[in-house]
């Protein structure tokens, strides 16, 4: 269980963690403006734009959160050999992120997501992207970058990143997941659907509640806590893994365990907030699960911590990557609240 101390203990200890991110990179592009008018050539908002941004995303903004937490990321992914190719690896440099483990490829687009913001509104998101998976060569090439940073960085977790943009195959999976056990290298997954079966004998899988009904293609309601906890389970037993951490909102998160002893479980309620926009919470919070994995902290407690995190970042616009003070402050005063 999670003290004063040891929670102080562990956020100390972040700075001594390396963590090495591998799935799918992409520039969340914003325009940023006002909104006075509509347009009189379609129901439409005109935004007087004030400000263009653009900001890595995807697993680079995993890689950004882990940084912010004070531990160091290595990011492993594939962008188009283009001009946007190009740019993301200037942000990935005016962020201090090493683009060693970037590849570029001629036969691929550069992901970019783009969002119109008005008056701290979401008005529009437009995406430019390759989906297929990655040609054989590609995949090659992208193991080789791998391996070389398994050979020669002390890696303390594996986090895989999966946005259906094709850079995790079921082949690269296996092969990352055969490594990581042979070199005891605990390993979490943020996984979408066409992956969904695809990693077995992880420590940590992380959907949302949306990503796990059409994983699994099941309908269930997320207050239906029994349905829920066994689906995860029989899910959780046949791809043996660890621990099934799934976000669900409003509702809070669910954890279920796998022990000698059977499965334990918890539901860990959502904290009220002024949400502004739910864009790259799974970031931040598979990012928190990770460092805790690595960290040794148990699984109830990462998935607390993990929580608290996600919420955070909500109240913000836009994709921004989690404050260490501010989650330190926030899970020290809810430590307080509970002693």
């Amino acid at each position: 269980m999670l003290t004063t101390e040891r929670l102080k203990k562990l956020f100390d200890n972040f700075k001594k963690l390396r963590v090495l991110i591998i799935g799918d990179v992409m520039t969340d592009a914003y325009i940023w403006g006002s909104v006075k008018r509509l347009s009189p050539e379609a129901p439409v908002p005109i935004v007087d734009v004030v400000k263009r941004e653009n900001r890595p995303g995807g697993a680079a903004n995993v890689a950004l959160n882990i940084k912010s937490l004070g531990a160091e990321p290595i990011l492993c992914g594939v962008v188009g050999n283009d001009a946007k190719g190009d740019a993301f690896l200037d942000l990935l440099k005016a962020e201090t992120l090493s683009p060693h483990g970037i590849l570029q490829s001629s036969h691929r687009k550069t992901t970019v997501k783009f969002r119109v913001i008005g008056n701290n509104t979401h008005l529009l998101r437009v995406d430019e992207e390759t989906t297929n998976l990655l040609t054989p060569q590609e995949s090659k090439e992208l193991l080789k970058i791998i391996d070389k940073i398994l050979a020669t960085e002390a890696i303390d977790v594996i986090v895989f990143e999966d946005y259906d943009k094709g850079v995790l195959s079921k082949k690269l999976l296996e092969q990352v997941i055969t490594r990581s056990k042979a070199a005891g290298i605990p390993i979490v997954a943020d996984p979408k659907k066409h992956n969904f079966f695809n990693y077995k004998e992880i420590q940590y899988f992380k959907p949302n509640f949306k990503e796990l009904v059409q994983g699994l293609k099941i309908d269930i309601s997320p207050k239906h806590h029994q349905a829920l906890e066994n689906a995860v389970q029989a899910f959780q037993a046949k791809q043996c893994i660890n621990c099934v951490i799934v976000s669900l909102s409003e509702h809070g998160i669910y954890v279920s365990e796998k022990t000698k002893q059977g499965f334990k479980t918890k539901h860990i309620p959502a904290h009220v907030r002024n949400i502004a926009d739910v864009s790259g919470a799974g970031d931040t919070l598979i990012s928190v699960v990770a460092l805790c994995a690595a960290a040794g902290v148990n699984a109830f407690d990462t998935a607390a911590l993990s929580n608290v995190a996600g919420g955070i970042v909500c109240e913000d616009v836009g994709v921004v990557p989690i404050s260490k003070e501010k989650l330190f402050k926030e899970a020290l005063s809810l430590l307080l609240k509970k002693a």
